[in-house]
C-alpha cells in the first residue's frame, strides 16, 4: 500500500528533524573533544614537567623564577567555596521546601520569579555589588582590608542559591503525592512529612543542586576577583585576601608567555579535570537514586 504525499512529507520533515539534531549533539562533543585537547596540549608539558603534586600543593608561586605552585590557589578556591555552600546550601534548600510545601501557591510563583531573575544578574553586576557594599561592611566592622574570603564567600552564596533553589524545588516537587498522603493519613503533622519523608524522598536531586551550586563557586571568575584582594598567599583566616584558580588565570594571562602560560593552561586543566570530576558525582547520584531516590 503506498503513502499518501502528506504521509511522505511527514517521513521527509521527521528525518531532516532526526539528522539535524544528531548533527547539533556530533557538533557539541567535537567542540568538547577540541576544547579538552586544547586545553591539555597547552597545560599538560608544563605540569609533567613540574610534577604533579609540587604543582597542585607547593604554595610557592613566582613564575617570573620559573617556580609553579599552585597550592595557595587551590586552598584559595577551597575556602571561598566551602564559606559559600556552608551558607547558601542551608538557605537554598529551606527556601525550596517553602516555595514547593509551605507557600500559598502565589507566593511560590512570585518567589520563584524573584529567583529567576536572580539567576539573571550577570556576575559583574554582584561583584560591583559586592566591592561596593560588602567590602566596606567588613572593613568597617570586622577589620582587615575588606578584601576577603569572607567577602568572596558572602558574593559567591548569592550567587549559586538561584541554582540550589531551582533543582531542590523540582527534586522536592517531583516527589510523588501519594508519599505525603500516606504519611498524613499515617498521622504524621505536614512538617513531620516534609522532614522524614518528602525530604529524604528527595535527596539525590537535592544533592545534584549541591554539586551543581559547588561547581558554579568554583567556576566563578569576575565576582571573585573585585572582592577577594588576589594575593597569591595561603589564607590564614576568613578575614585574609586570597587568590582562586579562576582568578589567577585571568590576572595573568594577559601578559603570560613561555612555560608562565603554559602553566596557566595547566591550572586551567586542573579546574576541567576538577568540574568533570563533579558532574560524574552527580551523574552517579541520579541514577543510584534516581531524580528522587527511586529506582
Amino acid at each position: 500500500m503506498k503513502r499518501g504525499p502528506a504521509k511522505k512529507r511527514r517521513s521527509h520533515k521527521e528525518s531532516f528533524i532526526e539528522k539535524t539534531l544528531a548533527f547539533s549533539a556530533g557538533l557539541f562533543v567535537m567542540v568538547i573533544a577540541v576544547i579538552t585537547i586544547f586545553i591539555f596540549s597547552k597545560g599538560l608539558p608544563v605540569f609533567l614537567q613540574v610534577g604533579w603534586q609540587d604543582f597542585i600543593f607547593d604554595t610557592d608561586w613566582r613564575p617570573t623564577r620559573g617556580i609553579f605552585g599552585i597550592g595557595a590557589m587551590v586552598l584559595g578556591s577551597i575556602a571561598v567555596t566551602v564559606s559559600a555552600m556552608v551558607w547558601a546550601v542551608p538557605l537554598g534548600i529551606a527556601t525550596a521546601v517553602f516555595m514547593a510545601e509551605i507557600a500559598p501557591g502565589h507566593i511560590g510563583r512570585m518567589l520563584g520569579s524573584l529567583v529567576e531573575l536572580l539567576a539573571g544578574i550577570p556576575s559583574v553586576v554582584y561583584g560591583f555589588v559586592g566591592l561596593l557594599v560588602v567590602v566596606p561592611f567588613i572593613r568597617q566592622h570586622l577589620g582587615g582590608n575588606g578584601l576577603s574570603v569572607l567577602a568572596g564567600a558572602i558574593v559567591l552564596g548569592v550567587m549559586i542559591l538561584p541554582t540550589v533553589i531551582n533543582i531542590s524545588r523540582d527534586a522536592i516537587l517531583a516527589v510523588p503525592k501519594e508519599y505525603a498522603e500516606g504519611s498524613l493519613a499515617l498521622g504524621a503533622s505536614h512538617h513531620q512529612t516534609i522532614a522524614r519523608v518528602i525530604i529524604p524522598a528527595a535527596r539525590s536531586g537535592i544533592i545534584t543542586a549541591i554539586v551543581l551550586g559547588m561547581g558554579r563557586a568554583i567556576g566563578e571568575t569576575m565576582a571573585v576577583v573585585m572582592v577577594t584582594g588576589n594575593a597569591p598567599v595561603a589564607p590564614n583566616s576568613i578575614l585574609a585576601p586570597v587568590r582562586t584558580m579562576t582568578s589567577n588565570i585571568v590576572l595573568e594571562m594577559g601578559y603570560a608567555s613561555g612555560d608562565h602560560q603554559g602553566a596557566l593552561f595547566s591550572t586551567g586543566m586542573v579546574l576541567f579535570v576538577f568540574i568533570v570530576a563533579l558532574n560524574l558525582v552527580v551523574n552517579r547520584v541520579a541514577k543510584a537514586g534516581g531524580i528522587n531516590g527511586k529506582k
